[in-house]
């Protein structure tokens, strides 16, 4: 058994600055397609001789001959041990918890997020750092540059497979793979963020009920555990548990379209107190009230408003942070607090940095994401957890606590509008259109409302200095409204356009509007602006959050 040397070429693959790769599965299956994207993760940084590292991902299909592949590869590239999660099942927090805990070098996580999977959906995967966050821009900057100039990889001369689904130690040539349980680590470190007495003591309410959706995606194994077993809800409060190749058939995005079964229990004839859902990797979340939608952004500014009401922020938080698109609800909370607030680019690995130096512990984006210093990623299952602690401190329910902090703050109306497999060049055009617009449109009206300013937001870290432009386009009209348009970057097929649209309202009589009515002003003044229904053929968003 030994290394070998297989001649390839560079590939077009990762998008520069990115922190992973997500293709059609179809696409990873060609020849040498993931070991070139795997080569180059060890070229770019600093080869694996000696290192250590964290492997697994969602379990969804191709997800365990990828795990066989990388570990040849592994071994062939001098790498010394890896931490395998059991069926090579680990979710994105997990995974970050253990590069952490294990003080690896980093760690392969194989996901496409939210993105549906199959032999017809989509695969991913991206590199971790030794902090346990997404690799750095200077990071998946090398990594790009060397999917360019790739001309070879090496994995091992062997027919040989590791038993995944084995707990305990293996040896694959030279290299140790300890396989170990998904869950036990995660969990433990859960339990000494909030109070499982209390949470424990909220779920044997009789009174009290609510339910997991796991979306049949990597976060049931953990939610099953946490929820049923070690705080002792009632078997079958986490839906939709068993990890599935293709997640049932069903999309694993934890939003309103997509985990109906959620919001058909939620609003059905015996109404539940509180709902959450995870993604594919179980580090996006949504959580529901009594009948009511908690947007990801009212979730943040509560959580910071609340902190030290939690036994992991007892002593208060440093600071927190939002990405751009998200609503500006937690800047008031912070301002409330004397806190600074870093507004930083869509992407954890910004909110990472903040982390490691310490001035910020609790983070979020409005793509359902939200974070603490416990690990380097978003969390699905620690959001949930951090909702239930506070029902349980508080003594009142889910909706008694958004409509109280909207009295106090005010209420930032928030939606999110996407189009989704639009026509690239044709989204590609609009955005530039508006870009090239930007300076001249202070002082025009659309709509009936008036631009105040606009620009395109660029970021410098301020830990490390670097900078990053093209972060999306911002529109803010007269009237205190705000739009954002940035095409995203996680899908496989088309283009997906993003629009973002907020607008604070503090009168406490037009707190209770429902989302699109309240923004339905901003939204008309975005379509005279840039004619989305014209330019991309649509009648309208394809999902509205």
């Amino acid at each position: 058994m030994s290394p070998v040397r297989v001649a390839t070429r560079p590939f077009p693959g990762q998008k520069p600055g990115t922190s992973g790769l997500r293709k059609p599965v179809a696409v990873f299956r060609e020849p040498g397609y993931l070991e070139n994207f795997v080569q180059a993760i060890f070229n770019a940084t600093g080869g694996g001789e000696g290192r250590s590292l964290v492997l697994g991902g969602d379990g969804r299909f191709f997800n365990r001959e990828a795990v066989q592949r990388i570990l040849r590869m592994a071994a062939a590239n001098g790498v010394r041990r890896v931490i395998l999660g059991r069926g090579g099942l680990l979710s994105t927090p997990a995974a970050s918890c253990l590069i952490r805990k294990y003080a690896t070098d980093g760690g392969i996580i194989l996901s496409a997020s939210h993105n549906p999977g199959g032999p017809e959906g989509d695969f991913g995967i991206k590199f971790n750092g030794d902090n346990g966050g997404p690799a750095t821009e200077s990071v998946t900057g090398r990594i790009y540059t060397a999917t360019q100039e790739i001309d070879h990889y090496l994995t091992l001369d062997t027919a040989q497979t590791v038993d995944i689904d084995c707990e305990g130690p293996q040896h694959l040539g030279g290299m140790h793979i300890e396989v170990v349980d998904p869950v036990g680590d995660y969990a433990d470190l859960l339990s000494t963020q909030f109070d499982f007495a209390a949470i424990g003591k909220l779920l044997a309410n009789p009174r009290f009920h609510m339910c997991f959706d796991a979306m049949h995606a990597v976060t049931g194994p953990y939610a099953r555990e946490i929820l049923e077993q070690r705080l002792g809800a009632a078997v079958g409060t986490v839906i939709n548990a068993t990890p599935l190749e293709d997640f049932g058939g069903h999309h694993p995005d934890p939003n309103l379209a997509h985990a109906a079964e959620l919001v058909a229990r939620m609003n059905g004839d015996a109404p539940l107190a509180f709902g959450a859902a995870s993604d594919g990797d179980g580090d996006r979340n949504m959580v529901l009230a009594s009948g009511l939608f908690i947007n990801p952004c009212d979730s943040l500014a509560i959580m910071a408003a609340n902190a030290h009401r939690i036994p992991a922020f007892a002593g208060g938080l440093p600071g927190v942070a939002r990405s751009m698109p998200t609503s500006r609800a937690v800047d008031r909370v912070a301002a409330a607090l004397d806190i600074p607030c870093y507004e930083t680019p869509t992407g954890w690995k910004f909110f990472g940095n903040l982390l490691d130096a310490g001035r910020i512990r609790l983070c979020g984006e409005e793509s359902f994401g939200t974070g603490a210093d416990h690990v380097r990623e978003k969390d699905g299952l620690w959001a949930v957890l951090f909702w239930l602690n506070l029902i349980a401190e508080l003594q009142r329910p889910a909706r008694s606590i958004l409509r109280e902090h909207w009295l106090r703050f005010g209420r930032d109306y928030f939606t999110r509008h996407d189009y989704e497999g639009v026509d690239s060049g044709a989204a590609d055009a609009l955005v530039e259109d508006l870009r090239a617009r930007l300076p001249a449109l202070p002082g025009q009206v659309f709509g009936g409302l008036t631009v105040a300013s606009a620009d395109e937001f660029a970021y410098t870290d301020p830990v490390t200095g670097e900078t990053s432009v093209g972060q999306g386009l911002r529109v803010q009209f007269s009237n205190g409204g705000r739009a954002v348009l940035r095409l995203s970057g996680t899908g496989t097929a088309g283009a997906t356009l993003r629009v973002y649209l907020d607008s604070y309202q503090r009168d406490p009589a037009l707190l209770d509007m429902q989302p699109q009515k309240a923004l339905a002003p901003l939204i008309a003044a975005v379509e005279a602006l840039v004619d989305i229904r014209g330019r991309l053929q649509r009648e309208g968003p394809d999902v509205i959050t």
